[in-house]
């Protein structure tokens, strides 16, 4: 499982509403060969559940995973942080061992 803080819950569901996504539509969260340090993590929206998703709700929002990136990103925090020095999304992973300055690319 991930955690989802609040107001990563709040950018999630401001940003499907910009995109045109319906409310059924879910965060994907996928770990991908590349990126800096190896690995990276893909953020999209879906509406398609595959039989080896995982899925979460936190604060009216649902993630799903696949299960070969829940090995990667179990335990992980999910954050926002918005403002002039903000960082966007923040991926607290306690299984990277290294992570890019980027903040989206890691090792495990």
């Amino acid at each position: 499982m991930i955690q989802l803080s609040e107001t990563a819950a709040t950018k999630i569901e401001k940003l499907r509403s910009e995109e045109g996504k319906q409310p059924s539509d879910f965060l994907r969260v996928k770990v991908k060969r590349g990126g800096c340090s190896g690995l990276s993590y893909k953020l999209d929206f879906d509406n398609i559940l595959n039989s080896d998703d995982k899925s979460f709700e936190a604060y009216g929002t649902k993630i799903v995973i696949d299960s070969q990136s829940m090995l990667y990103v179990l335990g992980m925090v999910l954050d926002y942080e918005g403002g002039l020095n903000g960082k966007g999304f923040i991926f607290s992973n306690p299984n990277a061992t290294k992570t890019c300055g980027c903040g989206t690319s890691f090792a495990v």
